[in-house]
């Protein structure tokens, strides 16, 4: 009885070697220095903010050195998967704009030459490697129970052992070749563990990418390489995609850092170079006097839908995720703002190790600049865009009023300090309702200084009827306003009026504001002038006398 009988007799059907999968996924041809990476999340649930991250980074290192960034779908648990969850992940990416290279694009499409991209269909692969280190003596069945191997973790917890199955606690690791293989001829069940070799008195150093170097005790737990099911555990699956697919880099959470020794082991036992590995420590949150972890589970802010529904642009979220993936963007951002978020190099180094504090409001700030430098264009193609998923009324207004609705968007915009009152795209309607008929019904007037009904119909009267004209230029509509003021006992000149306030009814200020309020219901919008221009004199003698009918 020899180890290959035993591998022959567990996995009959595979014939491939790994040899024949090295020449099936031969080196790529990349140019020197570039950055092989992947997303591998399980299909399990949505894309949440802290793998939004890990995915933004992944994809910005292989970018900037004309290298491939894939999406793995890592499903070899599947009795956590949700319905459609492949699917999901695809659509979050696409929606945030982190596009792939390669991987998988549905449960049944994909792109790319290094797959399949999904783990539940690369059984086989992962039984040939299994099957290679059974021939060699690295690998053995395991009959152990899971009452058994409750057992023996009550055991090592009562005399204050190490968990694990290992050393003398590793029941099955010598069991005879030729009672393995007859136990599994009689259909009995078992999973596959590797033989590990390590020494747990020994030490191994990796080099993080992120966390600088770390230092291990050797693995010697004979950790299950396959499950009962036939499919890979993580561990080993890690090593056979991120091998085949000549993966470069390993970015991921740092909650695998703990799983280093074993990932180290697993390469080196197969004479492979294991990648390099850059750990990302999660993004947090402040909650009262302490710090946590984002959750998926209790904050909505940890879940992208948030910031679709919201209509963060996917460019602000970009740039707020640069901000946290290297400390030093912001400042580049800040002496560059004529080039884009491309143009900026990522550098591992400038990763903070000790994970960034999720800041909302520093987001919508992000957002709220982003806005105001687009073209009035963009910003109606993308409100457009945003509206029709979550806002019919919206979305028939600028769909009906499309040059209209442009000329608003560029009000006071091209500028050296343009307006910035959208901090996303469900903001806008709140800040340009009252330049539409259909919403402009039932309005409540922002009045600030000038509240007698009498007294404003009175500067409405005048104004509309002796100094308004919808052809004058800017600075002679101005001055109209002025002569308006004069007449009526207002202060036309603020210096004046600040001089001798009592010898005014009010301020030039005061009189602009009675107009803004009656044609628009607010005390603060964009330039007045601009917006009457828009609106034309109908609607603005249609709006005054409105009031004035009240």
């Amino acid at each position: 009885m020899t180890h290959k009988d035993l591998a022959d007799l567990i996995f009959p059907h595979i014939t491939k070697t790994i040899e024949d999968y090295e020449k099936m996924y031969p080196e790529r041809n990349l140019p020197e220095g570039a950055i092989v990476t992947r997303f591998a999340p399980s299909p399990t649930g949505f894309v949440h903010m802290g793998s939004l991250l890990a995915s933004f980074i992944e994809r910005k290192a292989a970018k900037d050195t004309n290298g491939v960034f894939y999406l793995r779908i890592e499903d070899t648990d599947q009795k956590r998967e949700v319905e459609n969850g492949i699917e999901g992940i695809v659509t979050d990416l696409k929606n945030f704009k982190i596009d792939i290279d390669e991987g998988a694009l549905s449960r049944t499409e994909s792109i790319g030459n290094y797959g399949p991209y999904i783990q539940s269909e690369r059984k086989e692969i992962y039984q040939a490697f299994i099957k290679h280190l059974l021939e060699l003596g690295l690998a053995y069945p395991c009959f152990c129970t899971a009452e058994m191997l409750d057992e023996t973790r009550e055991m090592q917890e009562a005399t204050k052992a190490r968990i694990g199955y290992y050393g003398r606690y590793a029941v099955c690791r010598n069991i005879k070749l030729e009672d393995a293989y007859n136990r599994i001829k009689n259909g009995e069940k078992y999973i596959i563990r590797l033989k590990s070799p390590g020494d747990f008195e020994k030490k191994v150093v990796v080099q993080d990418a992120v966390k600088g170097k770390i230092e291990f005790p050797e693995n010697d737990l004979d950790i299950v390489i396959m499950k009962s099911d036939g499919l890979p555990t993580y561990h080993f699956a890690h090593l056979v995609d991120d091998h085949l697919m000549r993966t470069t880099h390993v970015i991921r959470g740092d909650e695998w850092v703990s799983s280093l020794p074993i990932h180290v082991q697993l390469f080196k036992m197969f004479g492979f170079n294991p990648p390099k590995y850059a750990h990302l420590s999660p993004i947090m949150k402040q909650e009262g006097d302490t710090k946590r972890k984002l959750s998926k589970r209790k904050d909505p802010e940890a879940a992208m839908s948030y910031y679709a529904k919201l209509g963060i642009p996917t460019e602000a979220v970009h740039l707020y995720l640069m901000t946290i993936a290297n400390t030093n963007f912001e400042q580049w951002y800040d002496q560059n703002k004529d080039k884009s978020i491309d143009d900026f190099k990522f550098d591992f180094k400038k990763i903070s190790s000790s994970g960034a504090l999720f800041d909302l409001e520093k987001l919508i700030n992000i957002s709220r600049n982003y806005i105001s430098y687009l073209k009035a264009e963009d910003v109606y193609d993308k409100v457009l865009s945003w509206a029709q998923v979550y806002d019919n009324e919206l979305s028939e207004l600028l769909s009906k009023y499309k040059e209209y609705t442009i000329s608003l968007f560029g009000i006071e915009r091209y500028q050296k300090k343009p307006r910035k009152d959208f901090e996303s795209w469900s903001t806008v309607k709140d800040n340009i309702w009252y330049m539409y008929d259909e919403l402009f019904t039932n309005v409540t007037y922002d009045f600030q200084k000038i509240t007698d009904k009498e007294e404003i119909k009175n500067i409405l009267d005048l104004y509309i009827n002796k100094y308004y004209n919808e052809l004058d230029e800017k600075d002679t509509w101005f001055n109209k306003i002025k002569e308006l003021c004069d007449e009526l006992g207002y202060a036309s000149n603020m210096k004046d009026y600040k001089e001798n306030p009592n010898n005014y009814k009010g301020n030039i200020a005061d009189v602009s504001t009675v107009i803004r309020v009656v044609l628009t219901s607010s005390s603060m919008t964009p330039d007045l002038y601009e917006l009457m221009k828009l609106l034309g004199i109908i609607r603005i003698k249609e709006r005054i006398n409105k009031f004035i009918e009240n």
